[in-house]
């Protein structure tokens, strides 16, 4: 049995507040990690060409506002 395998067999064994508690803490942790990616995929310039691709068509009036 893998390492994940074995992770997720307690998991399902958890009692009903168990879950919900580490639900919770997954949540957030799973938060600060697509947050940490985001901003390093921001300073490696990855998102560059995205946000330019999205002010040129701002600018050719090709957006609604929400």
């Amino acid at each position: 049995m893998t390492p994940v395998q074995q992770i997720a067999s307690q998991i399902t064994a958890l009692p009903e507040p168990d879950m919900r508690q580490f639900r919770k803490w997954f949540d957030q942790f799973d938060a600060q990690n697509w947050e940490k990616a985001i901003d390093n995929d921001v300073v490696s310039g990855k998102l560059d060409s995205l946000a330019a691709e999205a002010l040129a068509q701002y600018s050719a009036g090709k957006c609604k506002p929400l």
